[in-house]
């Protein structure tokens, strides 16, 4: 999946780690990434938290896409921050999954994002192949 994840690693984020209901994922912080107020724009963080959730989620196999999330802002972040985004699972059930991604300037917590998970139907493109 993350071979695939063009926007991801246009953004420069790097896969660190990915196994079965986790991964880590980090980003610096560009210039073209900060908004108004010389912070980064929250969009950027979502995304870092987003695609470690999707690895975190995917690792199981079956494609697996969000249902939902929602992400808490705790610290501002600068332009050459490196970020690093953790993401944990917290509960599967059926077709569904809840995980917690944890992001990290250095050992600051700077966000909290909670996704919601569901297994589709879907193939893989490498599938059957």
């Amino acid at each position: 999946m993350w071979a695939e994840d063009v926007a991801s690693r246009s953004l420069g984020m790097e896969l660190v780690t990915a196994a079965p209901g986790s991964a880590v994922v980090r980003m610096t912080v560009r210039d073209d990434m900060i908004n108004g107020h010389d912070v980064a724009h929250g969009g950027y963080l979502f995304l870092l938290a987003d695609s470690a959730f999707a690895c975190a989620c995917n690792g199981h196999g079956p494609v697996t896409l969000a249902a939902g999330a929602d992400i808490t802002f705790v610290a501002p972040v600068k332009r050459g921050d490196v970020l690093e985004a953790r993401a944990s699972e917290r509960v599967r059930f059926g077709r569904s999954g809840v995980y917690d991604v944890t992001v990290l300037r250095g050992e600051e917590i700077v966000a909290e994002f909670r996704g919601r998970s569901r297994m589709t139907t879907q193939r893989r493109p490498d599938e059957g192949r």
